[in-house]
């Protein structure tokens, strides 16, 4: 760990001048407290540094949450190993995942299965308690639970240490969550403007508590929290049935983990209540189970949090960001991922090239950055991707 100034610590090893500059101006902001912490993933975003964690008082940034409300992990140990799984046809079951899950942004249910009705019972009601409409921000959002989007979102099946079969996958609120995001960070950057507060970056504005603006956010993030979560839960169980017809039995499973990495709670710190906004980063409390998931290619992590006060109870995300994606498609090839993926039944095409691993920090040099953050519990090494273009 090192101390950049009072109000800025950073645990990341790989970190360019930018990112380090995005996050002293949020952390000058006046109602940061006590401080704020860069995780080893952290780099450039929109607003706030992703890889952040922004603990705030009496205000909240909508932007240091992000457009993908509630983005995270789910993981799923299974009683299956991998002797058993590679004698089955992993092409197949790639493809039966595809089927089963809808891929790629704008993508979402034709029908909605018997698994989502009580889940969308679940948000409905939640909805009608924190008194707004899901459906005045995308009338289809009911069709959206159960997908996984684009960019870095992925399902993965995956074989720890152990040679045992995880299921694995990560995603989030979706459509009807960005455009919650960004109806609320437009709202305090109109409240700004309105009354002449001078902002060092627009996607700074923020919402004091205390205001309906404030507490119409807080309602709506936790309907998007809580519909990014169960949207995780929906495709697992998918995954979960393509993969019994796979083994020919039901999957049994041993141990199931789900947590966020863009949200925000209410946590004490520092013997204050605050607002923490993680950005890129996963709650790892003392003994918490959490995810860490590599790039394309590469290995994850099943982690235990080790609760360091400093980080705000908190840890990376994943594996960050060193090349832009428009960048990674200037610098890489298709014959490169290819070789990233040697291994892995993956879709072979070049929609991909701007996930490939080499986009991204090493996720070993993240894991030992990580070191009095988290301990690793498992490392899991896919043997199949499934990613929308």
């Amino acid at each position: 760990m090192e101390k950049l100034s009072n109000r800025l610590m950073s645990w990341a090893s790989i970190i360019d001048e930018k990112t380090v500059e995005q996050a002293r101006t949020s952390s000058r902001m006046p109602f940061i407290h006590p401080h704020l912490a860069l995780m080893p993933d952290a780099h450039l975003g929109k607003g706030a540094t992703v890889g952040s964690v922004i603990p705030t008082l009496g205000a909240i940034m909508p932007a240091a949450v992000g457009v993908d409300i509630g983005c995270g992990m789910i993981a799923v140990r299974t009683q299956f190993t991998k002797a058993q799984l590679v004698s089955r046809d992993l092409t197949r079951l790639r493809q039966q995942i595809e089927r089963a899950v809808p891929l790629s942004a704008g993508h979402d249910n034709r029908t909605i299965v018997l698994t989502a009705e009580p889940r969308i019972a679940e948000l409905e009601e939640l909805a009608t308690n924190n008194g707004f409409d899901p459906a005045s921000y995308a009338g289809h959002w009911r069709n959206q639970l159960g997908s996984l989007g684009s960019g870095n979102h992925f399902i993965e099946i995956s074989v720890d240490e152990t040679d045992a079969v995880w299921m694995f996958l990560h995603s989030g609120s979706r459509g009807v969550g960005n455009k919650i995001a960004t109806h609320h960070i437009g709202v305090a950057q109109r409240l700004a403007k309105q009354w002449w507060i001078d902002l060092p970056d627009r996607d700074l504005a923020y919402l004091a508590e205390g205001t309906d603006e404030f507490w119409s956010y807080i309602r709506q993030l936790r309907w998007a929290q809580h519909f990014a979560l169960l949207n995780r839960e929906e495709m697992m169980d998918r995954v979960a049935r393509q993969l019994s017809e796979t083994m020919g039995e039901d999957v049994i499973e041993q141990e199931r983990i789900n947590c966020h990495h863009n949200f925000t709670e209410r946590e004490k710190h520092f013997g204050k209540e605050v607002w923490v906004s993680r950005k890129g980063a996963i709650q790892a409390d003392k003994g918490r189970p959490g995810l860490i998931p590599g790039s394309m290619g590469t290995a994850s992590y099943v982690v235990s949090g080790l609760g360091n006060p400093l980080s705000l109870n908190s840890s990376p995300h994943g594996a960050g960001r060193e090349y832009s994606r428009s960048a990674a498609r200037r610098t890489f090839t298709h014959e490169q991922l290819r070789e990233a993926m040697t291994g892995i039944e993956f879709r072979d095409t070049d929609a991909f090239i701007d996930e490939i691993p080499q986009a991204y920090k090493p996720i070993d040099r993240v894991m030992a950055d990580a070191g009095d953050l988290v301990e690793i519990r498992h490392t899991l090494r896919q043997l199949v991707n499934v990613k929308g273009d």
